[in-house]
Order: structure tokens, then sequence, then C-alpha cells
């Protein structure tokens, strides 16, 4: 096995040539495009820390079906010490980019399909969990990085896939052959998908019958024929191409690197296909893939919230009202909210569970929880930041306007704040708040891994309010409570009966 370093990450992508398409012109060289180096920087710093000691344990894992030393974001989760792991790195790989490192949807993927594709084949007898860890042995292998791509675009979503007009807002099989399928369709804002080496594809949602074509998993190389990448717009993304200064985050981008991914009669050979018409497996599937991928935002969006608490404390420094105590105040809530997030995705991890497969899953009603949480803190502990920071972080002049002769200078004396902080590592500050707080990352943090709607569905499914209503019964007294009757030793009705008789002479006596 062997695991890539970030420059070696950077140098494998030179060997594909995906074609892709941004501001509507082909892309010649993804690793060479301006727009796209922050994110492959991101991805690179995947591979990179699982080389360094004081990170290996997190970063990395033994693999459960060969016993090397992997790349944990190629794991299989072999039981809740692996899941509690997973979201330490997420959170680790935030606090080291401040922005979405994209192997998240890949790695929760292959752990989906592995826990899958084994009871699929218990009950149909296919062979797709075979199939599944040939291909999953390559990728620890070449530690490779695969997208997830489950999100369709959808059509007309009042409509069931197979009675969409155009058949194509759905990825689908339009033919199967002998050594393998033809697919055609689209998916839609796929993380990381342009700088990934291969694209794991999953059904978008529960399919019924006759939605058969539609229920679909399979692996491709990403520069396969008949695949066409379109590079998404991203909030102030071209400031990039202004000057790092003006970016916000020029080492790591703003958000994911999402793309559209168009396919156009693929084929894809048998061996990797991992479901094809199963469609009694796809609520299996999306519900495995949803738990493993909601429960990580505990981890990556708390790491996000540990970048942007300590720019908030070091910009209200700079402007020497660090210990004013306000400020104390609002820096203190923004901890709280995070820990609070950071505390159900521990216990998420903590209550998972072994499968049928082997590998382990999260506790499906906490990840839903910690999804439901990170919708509604992340936009608070943002807006906190926002108030610290104040009007300037969007109202701010160019790094042109500083380097201009004639003005620069006064710009500088305006801006200037406690001394021992330069005017340029303030704007730098206030930029990196700016786009953390104001940029496409609280659209993500609302949307990614599902809406709220979806969460509150599993959290209505997976509450168990039938138990919930059981439990008040018995300590209200409206059905019997088997261990309170051990404890008075009698019939719970006939104890009841004999402390309204005692109350009822008490209550003559005093009279």
């Amino acid at each position: 096995m062997t695991m890539m370093t970030g420059k070696e990450y950077i140098a494998s992508l030179r060997d594909l040539h995906p074609e892709v398409y941004f501001f509507g012109k082909k892309i010649e060289s993804v690793v060479d495009e301006p727009m796209f180096q922050p994110h492959i920087h991101t991805a690179a710093m995947t591979y990179e820390l699982a080389h360094s000691p004081e990170y290996e344990e997190v970063m990395t894992a033994l693999s459960h079906l060969t016993g090397e030393k992997i790349n944990r974001f190629t794991h299989i989760h072999q039981g809740t010490d692996d899941l509690v792991k997973k979201v330490r790195m997420m959170r680790l790989l935030g606090q080291k980019t401040g922005t979405c490192f994209q192997r998240c949807v890949g790695l929760d993927g292959l752990n989906a399909l592995y826990v899958t594709t084994y009871d699929m084949d218990q009950k149909h007898g296919t062979t797709y969990h075979e199939r599944f860890k040939k291909w999953l042995l390559e990728v620890q292998k070449n530690d490779l990085m695969p997208s997830g791509a489950m999100t369709d675009a959808r059509g007309d979503r009042s409509l069931r896939p197979h009675q969409q007009k155009n058949k194509d807002t759905y990825l689908h099989i339009k033919e199967r052959l002998d050594d393998g399928i033809i697919v055609s369709g689209v998916k839609a804002h796929i993380t990381g998908a342009i700088n990934s080496h291969e694209i794991l594809t999953m059904p978008t949602r529960t399919m019924g019958e006759e939605d058969r074509d539609f229920a679909l998993s399979f692996a491709l190389p990403s520069d396969a024929r008949g695949v066409t990448f379109v590079f998404s717009r991203q909030t102030n993304d071209t400031r990039r191409l202004d000057s790092p200064l003006d970016a916000g985050n020029p080492k790591y981008g703003i958000v994911g690197g999402e793309a559209i991914i168009l396919f156009k009669d693929v084929f894809v050979p048998w061996e990797r296909v991992f479901m094809a018409g199963e469609y009694d497996f796809t609520n299996e599937l999306v519900e495995t893939f949803a738990g493993y991928h909601r429960s990580n935002y505990g981890g990556c969006k708390v790491g996000l919230a540990d970048v942007v608490i300590g720019g908030s404390y070091w910009t209200a420094d700079a402007h020497g009202i660090s210990k004013a105590s306000h400020i104390i105040d609002k820096l203190t809530e923004m901890i709280a909210m995070a820990e609070t997030c950071w505390s159900c995705t521990l216990a998420c991890s903590y209550e998972g569970h072994k499968t049928s497969s082997g590998a382990y899953l999260i506790h499906p009603l906490l990840a839903n929880v910690v999804k439901l949480n990170i919708t509604r803190m992340v936009y608070e502990w943002m807006r906190v930041a926002q108030d610290i920071a104040g009007g300037k972080i969007i109202t701010l002049p160019s790094e042109k306007d500083l380097e201009n002769p004639e003005i620069g200078k006064a710009i500088e004396e305006c801006f200037v704040g406690k001394e021992g902080f330069s005017t340029s590592d303030i704007i730098k500050m206030l930029r990196l708040i700016e786009n953390m707080s104001v940029g496409a990352g609280l659209p993500e943090a609302m949307h990614g891994a599902g809406s709220p709607a979806a969460q509150k569905i599993m959290i209505a499914r997976r509450g168990n309010i039938e138990r919930k209503v059981e439990l008040a019964k018995s300590v209200a007294g409206i059905k019997k409570d088997k261990e309170f009757e051990k404890i008075i030793g009698k019939d719970e009705e006939a104890y009841w009966k004999e402390v309204k008789e005692t109350i009822r002479k008490r209550t003559k006596l005093r009279r």
C-alpha cells in the first residue's frame, strides 16, 4: 500500500485528463488552473497530514482487508473507535484549512456501499459486495480520492424519476449489455469532483419498482469517456484572481470546489457496477450514507468554528477591545455553540453499532440531530463573528488600492490598529472572517448532506415517539410500572388505594 504525500497527490492529477469547463471555456489542465488550485491544496492536506507523526493516529488506519496502513479516507470503520477518530480527523482538517476538504463524501460513500452491497447480496444472491471490495482494494492500494456523486438535478420534484419528461435529470441506465451498462444523466453540486481520481455514484433518493433504471451505483475514473465536468461559481470566487489579500482564504478557497457532472452514453463495465436496479435497497443506501455524512458536520464545521473564533479574538485584540466584557461574552457564546455540536457528533460516534457486513455505523438518530444543529448554530456563531468584526468585513478596499502610491499610505493610516498589528495583517484577518461568515460556507452548512427538512423527517421517523408516550404514561400512573411495584412490594393500584385512605384519615383528624 502506498500513501501519497500532498505533493504526490497533486502530481497524480496530471495523469488524468478529465473534460472540464469553467466560465464557458474548456480547461486544459486542472492542476494549473488558478481558480482550482486552492481546492486542490485543501485536498492535498488530507494526504500530507497522514505522514505527520503528530496526526498519524487520526489520519491513518489499518485496512481490514490487508492489515496494511492506509489513509483513513479510504478506510471501512471497524469499531466505534474508528467512528470517533473519523470526526476527530474532520475537526483537525477544518482547523488546518478553514474550508471544505472534499474527501468526506467519498469516504462516506465507501462505507455506505460496503454495508448495503453486503445486504443486497444476502437477499438477492448478487455479487456486488465482492465487486465492491475489489475496487476498494484498488482505492486503498493507490490512495485514490473518489468523489461521492449522490445528488441528481431532479427536475420536477413533484414527479418520480421515471415520470420525468427529461430522464437525464436523474442518472440512469439506458442499456444493459453483456459486459456492462450504458448510463446517462447528471449529478449536481459534487464536491471535489474535478480533482478526484474516481467518481463513485449513488442514488439520490428512495426508488420504486418503476424507477428500477435509476437505482444505480458504480465507480469510474474521472476522465472516463463521455463524462464532462462543469465547475460551479462560488461567492467572490474571482477575487483570488485579483489578489491573495482580497481572496480571504487564498490557500484553501471558499467551499469544496463543487461541479456538475454530465454523463452522456457512458459505458460502465460490470465489475465496477455496485447496484443496477435493486430499487428495494435504495432507501438503505441513501439513509446509511446520510447518517455517515451528517455525523461529520459536528467535526468539520466545528473545526471551522475554531478558526473563526480565533480570528474574531485576534481582530478584537488588534483593535484594542479583546478584554471588553461584551467581546468575552460573545466569544464564550461561540465556543459553547461549537462545543455543543462537537459533543453531539462524539455521542453519535460512540453510540455506533456493528452492521451485518462487519462495518460500523453511527447512531442514525443522533447523526440527524448533529446536522440539524449545524444548520442553525453555524449561522449563529458566524453572526457573532460578524458582530465582532464590524462593518469592515464588507467595506474594505482592495489590495490594489493599498498598493496605489497616491492613496495607499492614507488607507494604511486609516485602518491602523493597536501597536504591533500591521494594517495588512488586519485586512487579511478581516477578509478571512468575511470569507467564512458571509461567503458560500453558510449555504453549505444549511444544504450539505441534506436540508433541514430531511433531518427532521429522519428525526421524526427514528425519534420513537411511541416509546416516549409509554414512558410518560408510566411516570404519570396511567399504566402500571413494574419496577415501581417491585420497590413498593405490592400491586400499584392497591398501593394507591392505601395512600388515598391514609390521606383521607389524616385529613379527617386535622378537622
